[in-house]
């Protein structure tokens, strides 16, 4: 991944990116925490698991991109995150606005939106993150959907889990990029809101 790019933690602070070697695909040594080892079916393409992390008791992270992809360059990626016990859907999404909004007080181009599905419960976040060159121009541009719901483990594990698709654009795509997401924007958001997720088992 890009180092100029920070992308948003799932229930943390905001982290630097992870640098991902792109062999890291094919990697089998990458610990599959959430027993969803992949490939992960979406919007017909075939995301196979890349990195994983598991920086506290409670908290667990996957990403997935596509095959043959470089992780540094990648135009779109697949995300699972998993936080465990008695935690509140509600406070979650909040922190993570509350970090779009630091953020969008130094770059404009920081956009967000938030959707209750008030059938299930569950929130949706779609949001547009850049990383810009000295002179102001669009190196990196990054949109993600994320979408928050509670669920159990196979085990009864109460788990808040995340799943997301984060799609880039590099250099001066990037103007091309944000000129389709004024015609297809709710495209995305309706098939991450239709997606059966998966059902996850924390290790």
């Amino acid at each position: 991944m890009s180092k100029n790019l920070q992308r948003f933690m799932f229930f943390t602070a905001i982290a630097a990116l992870s640098v991902l070697n792109a062999e890291s695909q094919n990697n089998k040594s990458v610990q599959d925490f959430l027993s969803v080892p992949g490939p992960v079916q979406f919007n017909n393409s075939s995301y196979l698991l890349s990195w994983t992390a598991h920086p506290s008791p409670d908290f667990y992270k996957q990403e997935y991109i596509t095959m043959g992809a470089n992780a540094d360059s990648y135009k779109s990626m697949l995300m699972l995150d998993a936080v465990t016990g008695n935690k509140d859907i509600k406070d979650v999404l909040a922190a993570k606005v509350e970090e779009l909004k630091k953020m969008k007080a130094t770059n404009p181009i920081v956009q967000y939106e938030v959707i209750k599905n008030p059938a299930t419960g569950e929130y949706m976040l779609d949001f547009i993150l850049s990383a810009n060159r000295p002179d102001g121009s669009i190196s990196v541009i990054e949109r993600n959907v994320y979408r928050y719901s509670s669920t159990t483990s196979k085990d009864g594990l109460k788990i808040i889990l995340l799943f997301g698709i984060s799609s880039r654009a590099y250099g001066k795509e990037a103007t091309l990029f944000l000129s389709a997401l004024k015609t297809n924007r709710k495209d995305l958001v309706n098939k991450v809101t239709n997606y059966k997720l998966p059902i996850v088992q924390a290790k």
